[in-house]
């Protein structure tokens, strides 16, 4: 019996209205409330590309003049700009370009992000069939009520489009395998450079049509010949896709440079790396199912070393692997890192049930309760990640306590007003106010908010709440921000709560005595 014609499961059979039923799930958890937020308290790095996309398209410049992360789902965004401007146009929104403003842009672009991930939960469907039809569903099915991966298809960022291809990236590695052409493996090596472009660690994906190469017997051509032909598709998607990575290459290399820096040299955390993602993972899947991913993983190893299907497991095993490996050697720890093996460990989670549970025939167990076990499996792995993801869209569609700030501010505080924010809970229209966004009030000092003529202060827990929750281990940072909480007064708190989510956010106003004027 051959690799293509083995499967574990004897049930090929795909089910058309249980694929669809997931995709509508995935839909409607990626789209519910995909406006929140918009304009004034978009996601953390949303205006890095949506801003940008949208200055390119009326510049007229394709130099982003940003290389935080390749460029690719800037263009991207920049293509949706222009389909939104000649939408709003057609519509009477706005006669010439200087009439838009990037608010309108949001919701579009986080559309495309959204459809993404829908398109990813189908991407791991296809990628399941090689292990069978009912591996495929439930992969889907788990990927497609995934907190994690719900909460970043809201947001244009560039970690779900970097999912989207990498599993793609494996989709195309198993049928290049299955057909064993050039042509093939140089389509898996063009969306593993799509993978890079999309975010740096992006190029990990690479490792997997590579692995199809080496593991594929040769015809007409031999497995270096096929490893260079794919890793040049590679680059050349990825030049293609980023090229001022090379036409702008001192500031590309600078900025390269400056993030591999900052995630090398950050303050290491309290705890090991590597558990911190581990409970991120734990978080994120449930027990449940983060056991039955870390089952899948233990039998594809196996299955790995002695088959049968060598080949798809190795493109997962070893992806996972040395993806979790880069990440857990960075000290800084973000759970969407996390993100590009989230469908390789949905398909282990569902090879862990199915396959699983198809040993027991072995023992001559009974159909009925090997069903019954498959379907006890099945609930417990997808309950509580549903459970979660439907929490966040219910989080995200009240009113926050960023939505409460915005409203005072606009109600309260004069237009024109001089107003620095801490981090970017919220954002304030230039036109209206003189803002401006900091990381971190300890930033500056507060003699120098008072020089600058600075009127009011926006502060975030997201910033000083680590300080004020623990001051005995921050016992310098405490100090700093309660002394500059003391010398302005406070105006108004909003304290998160069940009906209004977010942040605790502070609004103060610095003495006018302090203020110099003109």
């Amino acid at each position: 019996m051959t690799e293509r014609e083995w499967r574990e499961a004897s049930d090929l059979r795909v089910s058309r209205i249980g694929l669809a039923a997931v995709l509508a799930t995935a839909a409607v958890l990626r789209f519910w409330a995909l406006g929140h937020g918009i304009p004034y308290s978009v996601g953390v790095d949303e205006p890095e590309i949506v801003e940008r996309a949208f200055n390119m398209m009326r510049s007229g410049s394709l130099n982003p003049h940003f290389f935080d992360f390749p460029t690719l789902y800037i263009y991207v965004q920049l293509v949706v700009s222009i389909v939104r401007f000649v939408a709003g146009a057609i519509g009477g929104a706005w006669q010439s370009l200087d009439q838009a403003t990037t608010p309108s842009f949001y919701f579009w672009g986080r559309a495309v992000t959204a459809t993404l991930g829908v398109a990813t939960v189908f991407v791991t469907f296809h990628a399941g069939l090689r292990w069978g039809g009912r591996h495929a569903l439930l992969a889907a099915g788990l990927l497609a009520v995934m907190p994690l991966h719900v909460t970043y298809s809201h947001y244009v960022l560039p970690d779900t489009p970097l999912v989207f291809f990498t599993t793609l990236t494996l989709l195309l590695s198993l049928v290049a395998h299955e057909k064993n052409t050039m042509g093939a493996f140089a389509l898996a090596g063009v969306t593993a450079g799509l993978a890079a472009s999309t975010k740096y660690n992006g190029a990990v994906a690479l490792l997997m049509p590579i692995v199809a190469c080496w593991m594929t017997v040769p015809s007409g051509s031999t497995r270096l010949t096929r490893i260079l032909v794919t890793a040049l598709a590679s680059l050349a998607a990825f030049v293609a896709t980023s090229p001022y990575a090379l036409l702008d290459l001192p500031q590309s290399l600078n900025a390269f440079a400056r993030i591999t820096g900052d995630y090398r040299l950050n303050p290491p955390p309290a705890d090991a790396v590597w558990i911190l993602y581990l409970t991120h993972l734990r978080l994120t899947f449930g027990w449940p199912a983060v056991l039955l991913a870390g089952a899948g993983l233990l039998l594809g190893l196996v299955r790995f070393v002695r088959g049968p299907g060598h080949l798809r497991w190795a493109l997962i095993v070893i992806f996972t692997a040395v993806y979790f490996t880069i990440v857990a050697r960075q000290n800084a720890v973000f759970a969407r890192y996390l993100l590009p093996i989230v469908p390789m460990l949905c398909l282990a989670a569902a090879c862990a049930v199915v396959s699983g549970v198809s040993l027991l025939r072995r023992y001559e167990i009974p159909r009925a309760p090997r069903t019954a076990l498959i379907a006890a499996l099945t609930i417990a792995a997808l309950l509580p990640p549903a459970i979660q993801a439907i929490q966040f869209d219910r989080m995200v569609a009240k009113q926050g306590t960023a939505d409460l700030a915005y409203a005072w501010i606009n109600a309260n505080i004069p237009k024109a007003s001089s107003v620095v924010l801490e981090s970017r809970t919220i954002l304030l229209p230039p036109g209206l106010y003189r803002s401006r966004n900091i990381t971190n009030l300890r930033t500056e000092k507060y003699e120098d908010y008072v020089a600058e003529g600075v009127e009011y202060i926006v502060a975030s827990s997201q910033c000083y709440g680590a300080y004020f929750d623990a001051p005995q281990n921050f016992p310098t940072e405490y100090a700093e921000y309660l002394a500059m909480f003391e010398r302005m007064h406070e105006l108004v708190r909003y304290t998160p709560s069940a009906d209004h989510p977010g942040p605790e956010l502070r609004i103060f106003r610095i003495p006018q005595s302090l203020i110099p004027h003109p």
